[in-house]
């Protein structure tokens, strides 16, 4: 009880957060609001930023905040297996998957080198990668408990995706216009090369209804790939684990004692059991629903409390070149992108 009552200030912190980044999501931009353009989840960040910045949280919120920044988000992740299905990749067919492959090497693979080229973490290089190949915010939050990141660079590698993604919004729709795609194939690059959810349903519905559609169905089948991804990048952390173990120890007994399933990141199963059950038609599609929104709200709050616990300092301590990372690899997945689509016929 003692613990419950040391957690509730932070954590509530992070709830009015949420709540205030869900209002101002709701107001009214034109025909959309603004949560079509930027996410409650990046509101939510920059305002845990602001207040960090203006107000560092004391310590009777550090317990809260680190909970919910920790534990909640994973538990976020377990409840978006709810609304994920293995029949959606059915749906959407086979070729996306083949444009996902490629726009997926592009980014780890390319992301990589680009990385290394800049001096970045590895840890920061990699969740730019995620977030830009995978679901942006979604991807990244998903990755970074796995590999032990920094909040600041979790912050920053959402600003990253962000920023590119409000670029896209504006862009994709005149781009594919003046190249002429069809519906299918708008809808299949968008939801390949834009980031976030909330941005591939703007960019998408901004060229057409059709477009839209098949867009949001790409983007969830994207979504799929946090499962093979988180697990990898598991393996990798027991690789490095076990190395530093070893370079820090005399004996090699050390290196037994770290095993990936003590790395394991247990809440994916969840999160891969309640997708099966989704998949198999045992949760309703309100049940479904209603999971996903409160997924999406405590994603929301474990946003803001990252955001809480990183300063705008710590930020640039990293200077410009995560920008400059995710520019490169976002620009490269555009291209990667309709040039396979081109290659495959689909225009």
């Amino acid at each position: 009880m003692k613990k419950i009552v040391q957690l509730l200030p932070g954590f509530a912190l992070a709830i009015c957060i949420a709540v205030v980044a869900k209002l101002i999501g709701s107001i009214p931009v034109g025909a959309n609001q603004v949560d079509s353009y930027i996410g409650a989840s990046v509101i939510a960040l920059f305002i845990g930023l602001l207040i960090n910045h203006f107000w560092k949280p004391t310590e009777t919120f550090a317990p809260g905040i680190k909970f919910t920044s920790k534990k909640i988000l994973k538990f976020a992740i377990i409840l978006l297996g709810a609304s994920m299905s293995v029949s959606t990749i059915l749906k959407v067919g086979g070729r996306s998957i083949e444009v996902m492959v490629f726009t997926l090497l592009t980014c780890f693979g390319g992301g990589y080198f680009i990385g290394k080229a800049l001096g970045l973490n590895w840890k920061l290089s990699n969740l730019i990668s995620a977030g830009t190949g995978i679901c942006g915010g979604s991807a990244i939050a998903a990755i970074a408990p796995v590999i032990d990141a920094e909040d600041s660079d979790i912050a920053y590698a959402m600003s990253a995706t962000f920023l590119f993604d409000m670029a896209m919004i504006v862009l994709f729709p005149i781009m594919g216009r003046a190249m002429g795609l069809s519906d299918e194939a708008y809808g299949l690059w968008a939801g390949t090369a834009v980031n976030d959810t909330s941005s591939v349903v703007a960019a998408g519905y901004a060229f057409s209804e059709g477009a839209g559609d098949f867009a949001t169905m790409v983007k969830l089948t994207r979504t799929l790939t946090i499962i093979p991804t988180v697990i990898v990048f598991a393996l990798i952390e027991v690789r490095l684990k076990k190395k530093e173990a070893l370079a820090g120890s005399e004996s090699s007994d050390t290196k037994a004692n770290i095993s990936f399933w003590n790395l394991f990141p247990w809440f994916i199963l969840g999160f891969i059991v309640l997708a099966a059950v989704n998949s198999v038609g045992l949760i309703s599609p309100e049940l479904s629903g209603g999971l996903k929104t409160v997924s999406k709200f405590l994603m929301v709050a474990a946003l803001a409390a990252i955001g809480l616990n990183t300063s705008f300092k710590d930020m640039a301590k990293s200077g410009i070149r995560p920008m400059i990372h995710g520019f490169i690899i976002s620009a490269l997945v555009v291209i990667v992108a309709i040039t396979v689509e081109y290659f495959m016929g689909i225009v």
